[in-house]
């Protein structure tokens, strides 16, 4: 039986792009549905009816939905280039650090870069306060995964893509070697990774995209 594997997704977007890094890594062969992020179509009103967006795997018929749950469903479906550890306490470490992410770092972040003044400096405080937990994480390790790309690696990946468009538009610094030698070093690893490297998104398409989303952001909070 010929599998049937599908995913749907943006080019720009970070967590599509965790789905894209795990295919590559286990080796599987898949279809990719390009999607307007302002023009949802009927697909993926069909296959996400909860969330109504993108990422979203269809394998052999069945959606799923979420990146970090896609990450889960193949890790466990395809063996090969196993992703989460085998202990069950560093994959609950792995799975809490990934939630962290999203939560905690990528949210500062974000605050800062659409933000100004007071404000950035109080989101780039906090956002260094949790990279330094992430440096800590990091301690006596090549990548979050050990020597190799895992879990871990793939959802915290959109840093080593971001936080270059994030500080070369905004002309700040969020990570630099003094402060982070562990997480300078990981991005470069990462970012440099063949199976990392050739999926990154186009950077001279991000910039211009990221500008946009910051002047529309300012626009809005001018208006009220």
């Amino acid at each position: 039986m010929v599998e049937e594997v599908k995913l749907f997704r943006t080019w720009s977007s970070p967590y599509a792009l965790r789905v894209v890094w795990a295919l590559q890594l286990k080796g599987i062969q898949y279809e990719s549905v390009l999607e307007d992020v302002s023009e949802k179509s009927d697909l993926v009103r069909r296959y996400n009816p909860v969330y109504k967006k993108v990422p979203v795997l269809l394998h052999n018929g069945r959606p799923i939905s979420e990146s970090l749950i896609i990450l889960e469903y193949i890790d466990e479906t395809w063996k090969q280039h196993p992703l989460l550890p085998r202990d069950p306490y560093a994959r609950t470490m792995a799975r809490f650090w990934a939630k962290f992410g999203d939560d905690k770092v990528m949210q500062s972040i974000w605050t800062a870069f659409l933000s100004e003044g007071k404000e950035q400096e109080a989101a780039l405080a906090e956002a260094s306060e949790h990279l330094q937990k992430l440096e800590e994480v990091l301690r006596g390790k090549k990548f979050f995964g050990g020597d190799n790309i895992g879990y871990l690696d793939i959802a915290l990946g959109w840093l080593a893509n971001l936080i270059r468009v994030f500080e070369e538009i905004c002309s700040l610094k969020v990570v630099d070697y003094e402060r982070f030698p562990l997480l300078c070093a990981w991005l470069k690893e990462f970012s440099y990774a063949p199976v990392i490297k050739d999926c990154w998104p186009p950077h001279d398409k991000l910039i211009p995209k990221f500008i946009a989303l910051r002047q529309l952001h300012h626009a809005k909070l001018s208006s009220t």
